[in-house]
Order: C-alpha cells, then structure tokens, then sequence
C-alpha cells in the first residue's frame, strides 16, 4: 500500500472513531434517517381540562435548541414526530410546541402509562428521539 492509500485508511479510521463515539446520540431508524436523542426526567402532570391529558413537559433548554434546529420538521400546531421511551416502554408518537408554557409537551396516552406504570405527579426519566 503506497503512503496515499495509508493516509486514506487513517482518514476512515478517524471517521469510524469519531461516529462510535457519537452513536449515542444519534439513532438510525429503518429507513437511515438519523435521530438526534434527548434523554431527560420530568414530572407527570394533567391538564385541567376536563378528560385532560397527561404530559411530561420536556426541558426549557431542550425545547429551545429542538425550536432552534429542527423547528423546520414541525408540522400543524407545533406537532413534531419523535419516538419516545419511558420506563423501557417505547412508541412512536409526536411532542407538541405550547406557546403559553414555551416548551414542547410529550403527551402520555392511557395504554402508555398503565404499561410503563406511570402515575400523575410521578418524575420519570425520558428519552425522546427526533
């Protein structure tokens, strides 16, 4: 191997290096679409409506960087796709931008929460990927 060909497999070495290091924050879904991971705790509230929901308020900071970056990914009314785990259950679902309380908001639907165990003011730790 000539010293150009050394230098080319140095150079795909580091780039292998450098993306096992950052596996954990990025996942690659079935269709190699990369998602950036947020992981997370937050406590679980209702909405005061009535029939109201559960949510688990996702972080200021992290709802600001989403806004910032992938704001663009957003569909009607603040709703961004994401896959979400709680508890080690996981599903596929969307967080949703409120402007009143400027953060995104994971909602926590019924079959999720008697599956992963959760209950109203409990804190759990989350894992969000977009």
């Amino acid at each position: 191997m000539d010293k150009r060909g050394i230098n080319v497999a140095f150079a795909l070495f580091g780039c292998c290096a450098q993306l096992e290091q950052t596996k954990n924050l990025i996942k690659i879904d079935k269709n190699l679409q990369a998602k950036i991971k947020y992981d997370f705790s937050g406590k679980i509230w209702k909405h005061n409506a009535s029939g109201g929901w559960f949510f688990v308020s996702l972080p200021k900071n992290i709802s600001k960087e989403i806004r910032e970056h992938l704001k663009w990914q957003e569909e009607g009314w603040g709703r961004m796709k994401s896959t979400a785990n709680v508890n080690g259950i996981e599903w596929e679902t969307a967080i949703w931008f409120d402007k009143k309380l400027n953060t995104y908001l994971l909602p926590l639907k019924v079959d999720i929460r008697r599956k992963a165990g959760l209950n109203l003011d409990d804190k759990v730790s989350v894992n969000i990927s977009i």
